[in-house]
């Protein structure tokens, strides 16, 4: 029997905010003064991917490291907010204000504290929030399990009683590793991966369609799955391949 389902921890960027683009653009602009040129498979790279200023330290051939990345990049998120050029997704506050009505509600992102605070305020959301897990607040990130954990330690409930809503394979694999049910709203309507497509209890082509589906988990009139049982932090592959 499923447990009952108390807070919701949501991803961030491109779950809540539309940030895919500027974030991109921010790195391109880092990279550019360094010699390298911004390919379409480095924007790709960039989504949910936990360890992103490794990645974009990497293009710049060892003249940077992972400090100099974040705190370049994050001054220029900082300066996007405040000119208004990172908004939240069509419906993603009103998720968040009706998740709220039914529980705790947390953020678990791979962005740096200082951007994921300047956009929560800017966004009205930061007093809602019961816990905030940053880039920085784990060692291992998105897709292990840690952030999603450290979310559920922090408002002081098991995992299972923990909705995840995420947009991205690598977000969606951190979560149920971490023994959450997942709802999955991926970036743009994209395609989950097939390893991926398994593991989500509901999904919602977007925030605005996601508020029923939200509201039905929580109070239990929509029926999920039992979820995969993570094994040493890991989900194993399913026989079958359709979303959930």
């Amino acid at each position: 029997m499923s447990a009952v389902l108390r807070a919701t921890v949501f991803d961030l960027d491109d779950t809540l905010i539309d940030t895919a683009d500027a974030w991109g653009r921010v790195c391109a602009d880092f990279t550019a003064v360094r010699g390298h040129r911004w390919r379409p498979q480095d924007g790709r790279a960039l989504h949910g991917n936990g360890q992103w200023a490794s990645y974009v330290a990497g293009l710049c051939d060892g003249r940077v490291d992972t400090t100099d990345v974040v705190e370049a990049c994050t001054d220029a998120m900082v300066v996007a907010c405040a000119a208004g050029q990172v908004r939240a997704l069509p419906g993603a506050v009103a998720l968040v204000r009706a998740a709220r009505r039914h529980g705790p509600v947390a953020v678990a992102t791979a962005s740096p504290r200082r951007f994921v605070h300047t956009v929560l305020q800017h966004l009205g959301l930061d007093g809602l929030m019961a816990a905030v897990v940053c880039g920085e607040d784990v060692t291992r990130a998105k897709p292990a399990p840690d952030p999603y954990l450290r979310a559920a330690a922090s408002i002081g409930l098991a995992p299972a009683r923990c909705l995840a809503v995420e947009d991205s394979p690598t977000g969606i694999r951190s979560a149920a590793a971490a023994g959450m049910p997942v709802l999955a709203v991926p970036r743009r309507r994209m395609t989950l991966p097939a390893d991926v497509a398994h593991l989500p209890a509901a999904h919602a082509p977007d925030a605005v369609q996601a508020l029923p589906v939200l509201t039905g988990l929580l109070s239990g009139l929509v029926a999920r799955p039992e979820p995969d049982r993570p094994v040493n932090g890991r989900i194993p592959e399913a026989d079958t391949m359709g979303i959930r």
